[in-house]
Parts: C-alpha cells; sequence; structure tokens
C-alpha cells in the first residue's frame, strides 16, 4: 500500500508542477482531487481490504492527501502570481521633483576633520585612546604628582574602579611612546571631561587635538612654526591675529598656550595649552632625553570653531537645536 501511494503523489505532484496555465493545472486538480479523481479511488477501494490493510491505509491516507492539496495550492498561487495583469504606472517628467531634508555636520565634527587633514597634511598620524583612564597615564606618567591640584577629586569624574574620564588627550602621547620610538609625530583628537561649572565658554564635556613630536634636535622655534601653519590653514581667509603667552604645565617645559582673536576684537581666546616635552615624561616612558627632544600640544576644538563661525555660547553645540546647526 506505501509504495502504491508514494507512486500515486509523485505522479500527481509532477503534473502539478508541469502545469503551464490555470485550465492545465484545474484539469490536474479533477484527476487527482475531483469527485471521481484518483484519491476518490482509493478511499472507494477501502472496503475491499482486509483488517491489517485498512489500518495501514488509513495511517498513510491522511498525509498523503493532505501533500497532495498542499502541492496543487502551491502551484495554483504561483500561476496566479504570474498572470495577474501588472498596473501600468504613468510617470510625468514634466513635474517639479520632490524636495527631501538634508542632513548636516555637527560644526564640531567638521572641525574635528578639517583639524585632522591639516595635520596630516604635515606628517602626523592620527592615533587614539581610551576615553576611561588610569591615573598612570592620566597623572604619574605626565609629572602630576600625588597631592598636585590637578588631581583633586572636585576637579575629576572619577570611578568607583579607581578610574576615571580622562580630563586631557595628553594620556594619549604616554601611550604612544610607551609602544613607539622616536622619530614620533602624531596627532590623538578626542573628547575629555573636567566637572567646570557650564558657561559661554566652558563645558564638562569637550573636544581635544593632541600632539605630539619627538625625534632629535626638536626646538621650541620648530613647535611655534607647526603651530603657525596650522592655525593659518585652519583661519585661511579670517583675518586673525595669534600670540603666544607663557604658562605651566606639568608635563611641558617651557610652556605656553596660544590665544587668538579676530582683527578688530579686543576680547583673545584661549586657544590651547603647549610647551616641549619634560625629561621626566620621556624617562617615565624610556625615552633618553639627553638624546632625543620634543614638543606636544592640546588644542581646543570647541574654541576653535567659536572663533570661526562668530559663535559666542559653547553650550549651543549640546543643545540639538536645528535652527543652529543647519547653519553649517
Amino acid at each position: 500500500m506505501k509504495e502504491k501511494l508514494e507512486k500515486l503523489e509523485a505522479e500527481a505532484l509532477q503534473t502539478f508542477e508541469s502545469a503551464q496555465d490555470m485550465q492545465a493545472l484545474d484539469d490536474a486538480r479533477v484527476k487527482y482531487l475531483g469527485r471521481k479523481g484518483e484519491l476518490k479511488k482509493l478511499q472507494a477501494s477501502i472496503k475491499d481490504m482486509s483488517v491489517e490493510e485498512k489500518k495501514e491505509f488509513g495511517m498513510l491516507f491522511n498525509p498523503f492527501k493532505k501533500k497532495i492539496e498542499g502541492a496543487f495550492k502551491a502551484v495554483q498561487v504561483n500561476l496566479q502570481a504570474s498572470t495577474k495583469p501588472v498596473k501600468e504606472y504613468k510617470f510625468d517628467i514634466t513635474r517639479p521633483g520632490v524636495a527631501f531634508d538634508r542632513g548636516y555636520l555637527h560644526p564640531l565634527t567638521k572641525t574635528m576633520r578639517d583639524l585632522i587633514e591639516i595635520f596630516r597634511s604635515m606628517g602626523f598620524k592620527v592615533v587614539d585612546g581610551p576615553e576611561i583612564e588610569d591615573e598612570f597615564h592620566n597623572f604619574d606618567a605626565l609629572n602630576i604628582p600625588e597631592g598636585h591640584l590637578a588631581r583633586d577629586p572636585e576637579d575629576n569624574f572619577n570611578l568607583d574602579n579607581g578610574m576615571l574620564l580622562r580630563s586631557q588627550t595628553s594620556t594619549v602621547q604616554i601611550r604612544v611612546m610607551e609602544k613607539e620610538k622616536p622619530p614620533i609625530r602624531v596627532i590623538g583628537p578626542g573628547r575629555v571631561y573636567r566637572p567646570d561649572t557650564v558657561d559661554a565658554t566652558h563645558h564638562f564635556m569637550f573636544h581635544q587635538v593632541e600632539g605630539l613630536v619627538v625625534d632629535k634636535g626638536i626646538t621650541f622655534m620648530d613647535m611655534k612654526t607647526v603651530l603657525d601653519e596650522f592655525l593659518h590653514s585652519y583661519y585661511a581667509g579670517i583675518d586673525f591675529e595669534w600670540r603666544l603667552r607663557p604658562h605651566f604645565f606639568p608635563f611641558t617645559e617651557p610652556s605656553a598656550e596660544v590665544d587668538v582673536r579676530l582683527k578688530g576684537s579686543y576680547s583673545w581666546l584661549e586657544m590651547l595649552g603647549c610647551g616641549m616635552v619634560d625629561p621626566n615624561v620621556l624617562r617615565t616612558v624610556g625615552i633618553d632625553p639627553e638624546v632625543y627632544s620634543g614638543f606636544a600640544f592640546g588644542i581646543g576644538a570647541d574654541r576653535l570653531t567659536m572663533i570661526r563661525h562668530k559663535i559666542t555660547d559653547i553650550r549651543h553645540f549640546f543643545e540639538n537645536d536645528l535652527r543652529f546647526t543647519s547653519q553649517f
């Protein structure tokens, strides 16, 4: 009985699948599933079977019937889909196009990309570092000893596990010098965090681009030349002036800050800190300060953007107001 059903099943499936149109498929349906079809003939023959044959037939027939009916419906659906008339679509090419809203790069994103491109053109490699740092990379290796004001818990975002959110991208230069030996010329763009009181020129999260050059014979004048080239590239076409002002940083000696202002303006805006890498920092990472020297700088990308676009309040960068961002 099983062999008979399997033979009939294969025959029916082949007949369904070979149907080229709905008429041929309906003829196949009548032959196998109609009132006088092959399945009805099989059911009618049950009266002539023995008790054992009837039991076997009962177990095999229902799954066999469902499979035949399922195969028919599948072919029917496919044929109906292929013969369904395609709706003609008319397009009027004289109608005006539909305008879509365009997205905008955030002004800080544009600035960071511009800075990276400028320094790449001067031979700097772009590197990265973690925003969650340990005290060694954020303080110790940068010549900031225990008890220094910069390590005050009120001036840092300390975490419960002894780590902290980095307060400067200077941590990147330490990680680079741990892995690479001179000559080194890299920049490390990224976000930094300090619990400053938020006002027009301060925020608890802002963006820096750390720069580091270490090689034989590097001087303060090399640093000044690089910064001058960078500022005139970034502010190309803008009438501005800049100045170096003596300052102190634990990780550079001598140190300076760079202020920038637009011509005709009386207000200077602090833009970046810089200086010659302190010999103690070089020794910490295994570089001999008697052989090599270097300079480092940390650029405040937020303030750089403010001057370039005459933005008066740093808070505009983080308010997600489309009226502001769409201007750029």
